[in-house]
């Protein structure tokens, strides 16, 4: 299995396929193109999630996951046939390989989705699916039983489409912005893997001054430091891939000591604000477990005290924007004061600014923006404006 090549779905939020496509062109990984049919969902769980399809070797998988910073989830793609009744289904699906990632007695979380096919009722379809892994490893084994919590089990994922079933098999296990640091959580959360992506996308240089004026529980800064250090955001946590059958621990703990050799030390700036003292407490606290605590500085302070570190740096943030937050709070005044300030002491930096309104972020008074990335933040659509100040 070393050297076998096959194919792997890589999920992001969609819109940020650009950036995971910068990410993994750095770790030497190419997409391919995926024909799957037209209105075929994505090998995801994660909320409408787009993504990358990718070609390579079981090493290359592991890799992906321990390094990328914006994808959510690596899903191996196990097998493709058509089934237009449930016992093709059954009979087909249980010639796949599965004693490579699932052993008898195991629970497996099964999700199916199904559009435009014969087969329409994704529980049926799920139950079919149980009966072949059960069928492909006999009679006289323990049975594989099925469980409807992800961390109980392996989870598989079923897509019927125009009668084509793909069936997948998540490696990742935790969604992969859990790097294990954030246990406090301040209002409006920003996802690890967002503020990665507003970090990458931003185009900060890991060099220059960093600034987030509205770092909550320090998601931003955090993620800043570990970038500006090298560290794989991977790291420190498990994955599902480490449970299966043909894992194999040489090539895995070789990969980790090649990451842990290429960290270096943090030397850049790096500040997080917040008026919340207690959000800045979080911050401190998530910071010391993500071990970036002397990294980072943390202040509680207002944006109206706000002044640039250096003469040149980004300032990227996730300023309140109403829907996250107290209902009917009028925001403008925030955000015109914000303006001035970002107006009058930050010319010669570059400003990333997410949003969901763009009427406040029209109070800034910036212009308009160089650059703008679209996506969803807990569901919400947000843009991620990008300005050079001058």
């Amino acid at each position: 299995m070393d050297n076998e090549r096959f194919k792997f779905f890589t999920s992001c939020a969609p819109g940020l396929e650009s950036i995971l496509e910068i990410e993994s062109r750095q770790l030497k990984m190419l997409p391919i193109r995926d024909e799957k049919p037209a209105g075929a969902p994505l090998e995801s769980t994660d909320e409408e999630s787009g993504g990358i399809l990718f070609e390579g070797t079981y090493t290359h998988l592991m890799r992906c996951n321990l390094h990328l910073l914006t994808a959510s989830r690596i899903v191996i793609r196990l097998g493709e046939f058509y089934a237009a009744a449930f016992s093709e289904l059954r009979k087909k699906a249980a010639k796949l390989e599965w004693g490579r990632y699932i052993r008898p007695g195991q629970k497996v979380n099964i999700r199916a989705t199904c559009r435009k096919s014969k087969l329409y009722h994704s529980d049926a379809v799920a139950e079919r699916v149980l009966g072949a892994i059960n069928d492909h490893f006999g009679v006289g084994t323990q049975p594989v039983k099925a469980c409807t919590q992800d961390a109980e089990g392996q989870q598989v994922l079923v897509r019927i489409v125009n009668d084509l079933c793909t069936i997948s098999i998540d490696s990742s296990g935790d969604l992969l912005h859990k790097r294990g640091y954030r246990q406090a959580v301040a209002k409006a959360p920003l996802r690890e893997t967002l503020a990665a992506a507003m970090l990458i996308g931003s185009g900060w240089d890991a060099r220059s001054a960093f600034i987030d004026p509205f770092c909550g529980s320090g998601t931003l800064p955090i993620e800043a430091a570990l970038l500006a250090g090298n560290i794989a955001p991977g790291i420190a946590r498990s994955f599902a891939f480490m449970n299966w059958p043909a894992f194999k621990s040489e090539p895995w703990q070789e990969l980790l000591e090649n990451a842990r050799k290429n960290i270096q030390p943090v030397k850049v700036n790096i500040s997080g604000f917040d008026r919340d003292a207690g959000a800045i407490e979080m911050a401190k606290a998530n910071a010391a477990r993500a071990g970036q605590m002397e990294t980072i500085q943390f202040q509680h302070q207002a944006v109206s005290y706000l002044k640039a570190t250096s003469n040149v740096g980004w300032l990227v943030t996730n300023p309140p924007y109403g829907l996250r937050t107290e209902e009917n709070k009028d925001l403008r005044d925030l955000y015109a004061r914000f303006g001035e300030i970002l107006r009058s002491e930050f010319a010669g930096w570059h400003v990333g600014i997410l949003c969901s309104d763009r009427q406040l972020s029209g109070n800034l008074k910036l212009g308009d923006p160089a650059r703008v990335l679209q996506f969803r933040n807990g569901g919400i659509p947000v843009r991620f404006e990008m300005y050079f100040l001058t």
